[in-house]
């Protein structure tokens, strides 16, 4: 099974070494690797390329864009210049952040789940944070979602579903794209993947509003935005980012913004959303 591996990489000098470390040591070796050095102002293109002298299946293009830090539309334009980069030959692509740790057998095992179920249309592990000397769960989302960090999709699925979007909220509405074509969703207690950065830490303010307009584009709605808002707030231990998704949600509703689905999956999405809500109040 050929995996092709896609990192967008923005001055990640103290951590893509250690990523491309545990790549190199996996006991089933990717097929492709590129690194998109999108535009890093410190040793990340110098380190990378030190590790494509060693290893064949590594490559780096570098890319320019803005320093500001948006998540979404940024990683995912760099993303999509990484997809560009390769050629169709794969069977499953990921998209990896440049800030994490694999087990050895990270590949080998995500290979069995896609072998085992033709209809696995994305899986991953789970992301740990150190924290007073012990790796623990990052616990931001429910234990059945795909972190953004360790995306890996089947060719199929990930075509289906209109390859990424470049907005916020990309790394949702995929798996809700991907239940909406039939395909199911899995996630691996017993593969932790050490997450070096916590998720969020350089999001400035303008981002966090980006949140509820996502919630907004995938057709959410008021009430499931309200209840998906305070969730992620009390996750993140913070009222005033309640504040901020609302107003994003309510920014992009008078904006009229784009929607990323359509009706019909909107309302697929909601009907999704209030059920996996209910089922947790029985």
């Amino acid at each position: 099974m050929n995996f092709y591996i896609i990192i967008p990489a923005h001055n990640e000098e103290d951590y893509i070494g250690d990523t491309l470390e545990s790549l190199a040591k996996q006991t089933l070796l990717p097929k492709r690797v590129v690194v998109v050095n999108d535009h890093s102002s410190d040793k990340t293109q110098n380190i990378v390329e030190s590790y494509t002298l060693k290893h064949s299946w590594l490559s780096i293009i570098n890319s320019k864009s803005s320093d500001k830090h948006l998540p979404g539309s940024k990683i995912i334009n760099a993303f999509n210049k990484g997809l560009a980069f390769l050629d169709d030959d794969y069977d499953i692509i990921c998209k990896f952040d440049a800030d994490l740790i694999f087990p050895e057998n990270y590949l080998e095992k995500l290979a069995d789940h896609f072998h085992s179920n033709k209809q696995l249309g994305m899986v991953s592990g789970f992301c740990y944070i150190a924290h007073n000397g012990n790796w623990i769960l990052e616990n931001l989302t429910n234990k059945d979602h795909i972190r953004g960090a360790l995306k890996a999709y089947r060719k199929a699925c990930f075509e289906q579903i209109g390859q990424l979007k470049p907005s916020m909220g990309w790394d949702t509405v995929d798996e809700l794209l991907a239940r909406y074509h039939g395909w199911t969703i899995l996630t691996d207690e017993s593969l932790h993947v050490k997450h070096l950065k916590p998720t969020g830490h350089s999001y400035n303010k303008a981002s966090k509003y980006l949140q509820g307009e996502a919630m907004y584009k995938m057709r959410y709605g008021f009430w499931i935005t309200l209840i998906s808002a305070l969730k992620l707030a009390y996750k993140k231990r913070s009222f005033r980012l309640f504040k901020d998704y609302m107003n994003g949600y309510f920014k992009a509703k008078s904006n009229a913004s784009a929607f990323l689905v359509s009706k019909e999956e909107g309302k697929f999405i909601r009907d999704l959303r209030w059920k996996g809500i209910t089922d947790k109040l029985r």
